[in-house]
């Protein structure tokens, strides 16, 4: 009986894990409503994920706030840029399409900006978490970021496909939006850092897998 009320017990674990991810997700919304601060939301979360949901270092609040104002800058400088590229983007892909249903052959280029705009939001996918993980001028994160994911495709391929699985379940099941962003961020997690540590110097990995040991002991 005392072992089924132990905090240490796995279904505590479980639980406490569950109220986590709610409170990360809910705190990643909020800090989302005035829009340019989406890409900075997204880096926190990542960070958050990193360091509280997957190795119970810090707490929630405190860690994604310490994340946000770690990466305000760069990140609001960065998303506003995905921001402006992707509405560009978007706005000729609606034009191509007005102009082919015109009977204009050259609104079939929808489609190449189309792949465009797709090609941005996978690239997105690996420039926040990146920004969170490593420090660099902004020229050099997007650009990073844009080489990781090619050069990892197969990983890239599987985190699409991931994508589409929570985006459907976000969709058909409004309400899970309380929990899934921290829960997709944490599957990505487990991707994304077998790719960062490829990255990483061998002192870099030695010492976060230290500070990770001595949070779980």
């Amino acid at each position: 009986m005392n072992r089924l009320f132990n905090m240490d017990n796995g279904i505590f674990r479980g639980l406490s894990k569950m109220v986590d991810c709610i409170f990360l997700s809910m705190l990643f919304w909020l800090t989302c409503i005035p829009i340019f601060t989406i890409g900075t939301a997204m880096s926190a979360m990542y960070y958050t994920v990193q360091k509280v949901i997957r190795h119970d270092r810090g707490y929630v609040a405190s860690t994604y706030w310490s994340g946000l104002k770690m990466n305000f800058k760069q990140g609001t400088v960065i998303w506003l840029i995905v921001l402006a590229v992707g509405l560009l983007l978007f706005g000729d892909v609606e034009i191509m399409k007005a102009m082919l249903e015109a009977g204009n052959k050259i609104g079939n280029s929808y489609v190449f900006f189309g792949v465009m705009l797709f090609f941005e939001m996978v690239w997105c996918i690996y420039l926040f978490p990146y920004m969170s993980r490593f420090e660099n001028k902004n020229k050099a994160v997007m650009k990073n970021a844009a080489f990781i994911a090619i050069l990892n495709l197969p990983w890239t391929l599987l985190i699409i496909l991931i994508t589409v699985v929570f985006a459907l379940i976000l969709y058909i099941i409004p309400m899970t939006m309380i929990i899934v962003p921290a829960v997709y961020t944490w599957v990505l997690n487990l991707i994304l850092e077998r790719i960062f540590r490829k990255y990483m110097s061998e002192e870099d990995k030695a010492a976060e897998d230290e500070m990770n040991r001595e949070y779980k002991n």
